[in-house]
């Protein structure tokens, strides 16, 4: 019996990041088709049944394909139906601000957009894309991603782990600015001394040496932050050994500019003598 050809279907709102993922699924050896209008799917993969070349493939349904908030339901109800598919939905999802951000960027408009802005067009294609949403096998909110940190978490659920080497995001976060919702591992330390309090260190960040050598100057601190590398020592071989690509560490204080700053370069440079290592401060250049 022949495997099962693998069919992921890339959609989600316009501007969350669906060009970052065509180059990723390129990247991790699937044929990748952008644009692909609904109707055609499942010609699409018979002819790419029939060439014997490929053993997965993806292809990017959204907005632009006339028909498609009515065609796309039906077409991956069929697809899942099909005995010779192994189908899932990659959906991708970003705040409004980002994906309003976004467009501003590049100076493009929203394909919903009609004459009453962006959010507008964000608001329509939110309420279309609901129960696609519902459905979706995999989801991913971009909001706070890179375009490199989205290509790996792609690889993570979509890679088959044999070229792929374990990576590691390491962020700081500020708890008054929410969760990042990507994080593997969350870290509350406000309840170790704050630099904001004082004055001479308000205007400072973590990535100051000042500011370091506050925070860790406790007892306390230090205790924690042994504890903690302790703790990710033991715990990091175990989640490689589970096929895990990637894993975010998130640090989170109150701002996201001192406290978890601080914590998060010390064990940044700590896990880059054994990994690949990647040191993110989310909120770092926020107005205090």
């Amino acid at each position: 019996m022949n495997a099962k050809l693998e069919v992921v279907i890339i959609t989600g709102m316009s501007g969350a990041g669906k060009t970052v993922a065509v180059h990723a699924f390129e990247d991790l050896g699937y044929f990748v088709i952008d644009n692909m209008l609904p109707a055609l799917a499942g010609r699409f993969v018979d002819v790419i049944e029939e060439s014997g070349e490929f053993s997965k493939t993806a292809m990017v349904m959204d907005s632009r394909s006339k028909g498609f908030y009515e065609q796309v339901a039906p077409v991956v109800k069929e697809m899942r139906e099909r005995p010779d598919l192994n189908v899932r939905v990659l959906f991708l999802d970003a705040s409004d601000v980002s994906i309003i951000s976004r467009y501003k960027e590049t100076r493009r408009a929203h394909p919903l957009a009609k004459h009453d802005g962006v959010l507008a067009g964000i608001d329509r294609e939110r309420g279309l894309l609901s129960d696609l949403e519902s459905t979706a096998d995999v989801r991913i909110d971009t909001t706070n991603l890179t375009p490199r940190n989205l290509r790996l978490r792609l690889a993570d659920y979509f890679g088959d782990g044999k070229d792929s080497n374990f990576y590691i995001e390491v962020m700081s976060f500020g708890f008054k600015y929410g969760l990042p919702l990507d994080a593997d591992i969350v870290m509350d330390v406000r309840f170790l001394p704050n630099p904001f309090y004082v004055p001479e260190l308000k205007h400072l960040t973590g990535e100051d040496k000042a500011v370091q050598d506050y925070v860790m100057k406790s007892p306390l601190a230090q205790d924690f932050y042994q504890h903690l590398l302790s703790l990710l020592k033991t715990a990091l071989p175990g989640y490689i050994k589970e096929g895990k690509s990637s894993l975010t560490i998130a640090i989170g204080c109150t701002g996201g500019q001192h406290r978890s700053v601080t914590i998060a370069t010390r064990l940044a440079q700590d896990l880059k003598t054994k990994y690949t290592v990647n040191l993110h401060h989310r909120d770092v250049d926020k107005a205090q």
